[in-house]
């Protein structure tokens, strides 16, 4: 089964900065399960060491209406066999196994 958790909102580009940062931070961390923010919760994933990821910019020009620019990220994993199965150490529940945030600048993530 699948669960999908999604938020979308306006940031601005400080804002937008440093919701990246803080799932940098997260990766970058070396534990094994990883808190993503997603709107008012926190999904709790565990990446393994190998990530593909997907960059997909798309500009559109409108004679009529104004310009638009989008820009998409997007990870993909297979949980990490030894975290996978483990609960966060402050969570009595696991959360969702994929999640995905944003508009524009879209953060994408699967397990």
């Amino acid at each position: 089964m699948a669960e999908t958790t999604t938020h979308d909102t306006s940031m601005t580009r400080a804002e937008t900065a440093e919701f990246l940062r803080s799932i940098a931070d997260e990766l970058d961390s070396g534990r094994g399960v990883v808190a993503i923010p997603v709107g008012n919760k926190e999904v709790h994933l565990s990446p393994s060491d190998s990530i593909d990821t997907e960059t997909t910019v798309t500009e559109r020009s409108r004679r009529l209406r104004k310009n638009v620019e989008e820009m998409t990220l997007e990870f993909k994993w297979n949980p990490a066999k030894d975290t996978a199965e483990s609960e966060p150490a402050d969570e009595s529940e696991p959360d969702s196994e994929e999640s995905e945030t944003g508009t524009g600048s879209g953060l994408e993530t699967d397990r």
